[in-house]
């Protein structure tokens, strides 16, 4: 298997022109590509390395490529492309489609990640630290990698892929990819400098150089084995009636040790007007783009425009609060609970449609504390009927947890908790809006509730 990781990583000039057709196709189905509602006109290469030779049964691609949708440059996307001479019943899903003319006239190309060959040797890969072309592999060595464990794709990921080996390692790859030190890599590895076991520490990580510039393409962390997903396990709470603010409080705690061991190992910054008013002046500007978009938002946003202005007004009156590293897009979803109890947060990337400057930059700590509560109001009304009762009371326990590690309380500071969620709200509205528009009147009720008084919801 090493072998096919060692070679030159050279490609045929022409693959790229013979794949368009059937990318533009394929690319705007996926979950993953951020372009939708938009035609792709086109692609231009970022970067293209040969992993296992096409003339081989099969063969296995790396690709990087901008795609083009109109003005300004594209957004940049990792695709693995296996080349067979005919795909198997059992990769349908994975078909991306049948060449017709370049080097790979007369083959079908497909999502390799679905295949276990080729997952084998992006492990393999990893494991052996290989430079293939631009390609960079990197690997804790106090950590094994085993050989022979059984790759699996998880289906379920909306803004990348994941594919899990032997139930030991998780592999993430990243689909969207930016130039620069990306949040998903940095701060597990300044976590696990920290000794943190609140965040399982990188095992290896794939990059790519050019021009300069690093891609993080990929992180394999250790699989979190009989783990639930936090959003899954709130939900089957909900549906049998228990309580779960037990849990709630030690996830509170668990974000907490995470914030704490955040503020040791990365460098923080103090708060004032200057930033202040930078940062209440983009929600405002968010909350009226928002109403423009969505009319069921308009009758309250004045109201809601107090919660940035509230913020704002404190800061010109000399108050200042401490920024830190944070995770930047923490909700349940994003939190697992081993067999142990013990939660694990995962997923540092930040909100990933935000520029990638913006989420390295530090911010309040009461920001992931806000997607924690809004967290807890949505799976709450997931439910029919909803029942606000169980949010209130998990969101005061995730709190207390919270304030049982760092010493304090979100709640203590309102004016700056109201703001961050009532931002997270408006984008919330925009989202369900546009994507799922049945879902719009679980942040709208938040809405009503965060409009309706200045006070700690």
């Amino acid at each position: 298997m090493a072998a096919t990781v060692t070679l030159s990583g050279r490609t045929d000039p022409g693959l790229l022109a013979s794949l368009d057709p059937l990318l533009r196709e394929w690319l705007p189905r996926q979950r993953w590509f951020a372009g939708k509602g938009r035609p792709v006109t086109g692609f231009s290469q970022v970067a293209a390395t040969e992993l296992v030779p096409a003339s081989t049964r099969l063969g296995l691609y790396h690709l990087l490529v901008r795609a083009e949708q109109g003005t300004g440059p594209g957004d940049c996307y990792q695709l693995l492309i296996g080349v067979r001479q005919t795909l198997p019943p059992r990769l349908a899903p994975a078909l991306i489609g049948h060449v017709t003319r370049g080097p790979l006239a007369g083959r079908t190309v497909y999502d390799a990640l679905y295949d276990t060959r080729p997952a084998d040797v992006l492990l393999e890969a990893l494991r052996s630290r290989a430079r293939i072309g631009a390609l960079r592999c990197e690997r804790d060595p106090a950590q094994e990698i085993r050989t022979g464990l059984v790759p699996r794709l998880l289906t379920g990921e909306q803004s990348n892929s994941s594919v899990v080996y032997g139930d030991t390692f998780i592999l993430k790859l990243l689909r969207r990819v930016v130039p620069g030190v990306n949040p998903d890599l940095e701060l597990p590895l300044a976590l696990a400098r920290e000794d943190c076991p609140r965040v399982p520490a990188p095992t290896a990580w794939m990059e790519a150089h050019l021009e300069g510039d690093p891609y993080v393409l990929a992180v394999l962390q250790p699989y979190v084995q009989g783990a639930a997903d936090g959003w899954e396990l709130a939900l089957r709470e909900l549906a049998k009636g228990e309580d779960f603010s037990a849990e709630a409080r030690a996830l509170g705690r668990a974000t907490a040790e995470v914030h704490g061991a955040l503020a040791r190992a990365l460098p923080t910054a103090t708060l004032g007007h200057a930033q202040i008013r930078p940062m209440t002046d983009g929600m405002a500007v968010r909350l009226d783009a928002a109403a423009q978009a969505v009319p069921a938002l308009r009758p309250y946003a004045p109201a809601l425009r107090t919660a940035f202005t509230a913020l704002a007004g404190l800061a010109a009156e000399g108050h200042t609060w401490t920024a830190q590293r944070v995770h930047g897009d923490l909700h349940l979803g994003q939190c697992l609970r081993a067999a142990s109890g013990q939660w694990s947060l995962i997923d540092f990337e930040g909100e990933p449609a935000r520029p990638l400057a913006e989420r390295r930059l530090p911010q309040p700590a009461v920001r992931d504390v806000a997607g924690m509560l809004r967290s807890f109001d949505y799976a709450a009304h997931s439910t029919d009927p909803p029942a606000p009762g169980w949010a209130r009371v998990c969101r005061a326990a995730y709190c207390s947890g919270y304030a049982e590690v760092a010493g304090t309380d979100p709640r203590t500071d309102p004016v700056l908790l109201r703001a961050y969620e009532t931002d997270k709200a408006v984008y919330e509205v925009v989202y369900e809006a546009r994507h799922r528009p049945d879902w719009l009147p679980v942040p709208l009720s938040a809405i009503r509730r965060l409009a309706a008084t200045p006070d700690l919801p």
